[in-house]
Parts: C-alpha cells; structure tokens; sequence
C-alpha cells in the first residue's frame, strides 16, 4: 500500500508466509533480533536509571504509536479520548503524521507522503506512520491514566500467531514505513516507559531505537513481534497532510460524525492544518479546503 487507493496491495497470506518463513530460517537472529548496535531491552525495564521521575514527565506529554496503516490507529486512538477518557470532540488531540527518522529537518520541516518531491517523502526519510496523542495537564495521576488507556489501545491493536508471537492487524503493509514504534520523551530511559511496560501484556520485544537515516537502507525495519521504543524529542513528530488525518479505514468506513464533522472542528481549533505537502483533493474536500482559507 505505497499508493491508497492506486497501487496494489500484497496477499496476507503471502505477507504472513513470510513473516513466518523468516523466522523459521534464522530462529536467533531473524526478526526477534535487535539490529547490530542496537540496545534490546528485556523486560522488567524500570530502574532508577530513568532520567527523571513520571509525575513531572507524564501531564501535558506528546507520545506517539506506530503499528502499520495510521488511518484505521487514529480511529482506536480517537475513540479511547472519547470513550475511556471522557474528551470531548474539542479536546481530542490524535492526529496522524511521521516519526522514527533522523532527520535534520527539525519540528518545521516538510515531511510528506508519497504524493510530494522525492527528498520530502516520509519512507525516504527514515519516518514510518504514526499516530500521536496528548496526555492531560490537569494531573499526574490523569496523565498517567490517559498514557496507559492509550498504551492498552496500542497493545490491544495487535492478534497474536500461535508460535511466533503479535502480529499488527495489517501485515500486508510491510516495509520501514509501516515498523511498529512507540515514541516518548526521553526514550527508553522515560519514566512513563513503566506505564508501556506494565500495558504490554503479551510481551512484544521493545527495542531502544536510535530512528533510520534518510535516503538509506533502513536499520530498524518492520520486526515481527517487537516495537521500536524513540526518543521522541530527538526524533519528534510530524503532522500528516490533511487528506489523511480522520480518514476511512482501509477498506473500511467510519461514520461521517468522524470523517467530516470531526476533521472540520479540528481544522477549526487549529489541530489539523496545511503542511505545505500536496493533498489529495478527494470527495468532500472543497468544504474542509475553506476552511483551512
């Protein structure tokens, strides 16, 4: 799925093959393998190591999570604030967007999909999709809450193979730009990694992640059963184009309560802007364009 809506898409079973034949054929240092140079944490993690303490780091924290196609997380995300954290349409704070590269670009930078310039494209880059929420500022303990609610809709967002471990819901996404990652400040060293920690019930491998090189070969791929864990102050977060935040699911609808009427509000509140990348001027999109003017 390089291209939504153009381009092909691979068969899960041929995605599954092999992912499966991969491990089979290197048990030690096939996909279950952190990347040479790369830390692989075992759990427990925790250790008064940790820079910092969660109660100072945890209110008004960004952290963002990647498990393949973001349209269909942003969703999960989205109905956790709503549902689980009481948030109202005006305080919902997922949106879609990039991370995980080591870009020199800074906060500011241009980092688009596959519809820009070459040197802008977020797989180029190093970045993979990403959705990214806002803990709450009231409290400690409310940030701590809403990091774990989101950390379980992570964790909850993938279907275990009997054998070879968690698998995210959308395999036949393969590629870097679809690895699972988990980024919060401070990276493996954070104190809310206590809270990811404690909410990653079926033991995935978390691997500490230094983001992939842009125009390389990435160095932190799409592993099988592990989450790339960032430092998502050296490697922050960068909004999608408009075309993609509050979209449909792939293959699959959400309501227009969502799609439109949830897009439009964030526009309106300053959530949801222009990028400076092209868009994708789909069904409806007149509307969501005057309001961006």
């Amino acid at each position: 799925r390089r291209f939504r809506g153009g381009g092909g898409r691979a068969v899960f079973g041929a995605a599954l093959s092999a992912t499966i034949s991969s491990l089979l054929a290197s048990p030690v240092k096939g996909a279950f393998a952190a990347e040479e140079g790369v830390v692989e944490a075992s759990l427990p993690l925790t250790s008064p190591a940790r820079l910092g303490d969660l109660a100072e780091a945890a209110p008004g924290a960004e952290v963002y999570f990647g498990n393949g196609c973001f349209w269909g997380r942003q969703h999960e995300f989205v109905q956790t604030e709503r549902t689980q954290l009481g948030r109202t349409d005006d305080q919902v704070s997922s949106l879609v967007g990039y991370a995980g590269g080591f870009s020199a670009k800074g906060k500011d930078g241009k980092v688009c999909y596959y519809y820009g310039s070459p040197d802008t494209v977020y797989e180029r880059l190093g970045h993979g999709e990403v959705v990214r929420t806002v803990l709450s500022d009231a409290s400690p303990e409310k940030a701590t809450e809403d990091l774990r609610a989101f950390a379980r809709t992570y964790f909850a967002n993938f279907k275990k193979i009997r054998g070879f471990g968690m698998q995210r819901l959308d395999p036949q996404d393969a590629g870097a730009g679809y690895r699972n990652m988990i980024g919060v400040p401070g990276g493996m060293d954070s104190p809310l990694m206590k809270i990811i920690e404690e909410e990653n019930v079926n033991g995935m491998r978390l691997l500490a992640g230094e983001g992939n090189r842009p125009n390389q070969k990435p160095s932190e791929d799409d592993v099988f059963n592990a989450v790339w864990i960032y430092d998502s102050d050296r490697l922050p977060f960068y909004p999608a184009e408009v075309y993609h935040q509050f979209h449909d699911g792939l293959g699959y609808r959400f309501p227009e309560e969502y799609t439109v009427e949830l897009k439009k509000n964030a526009m309106r509140r300053g959530l949801v802007k222009d990028t400076g990348c092209p868009e994708m001027r789909e069904r409806r999109f007149a509307e969501f364009e005057s309001i961006a003017s």
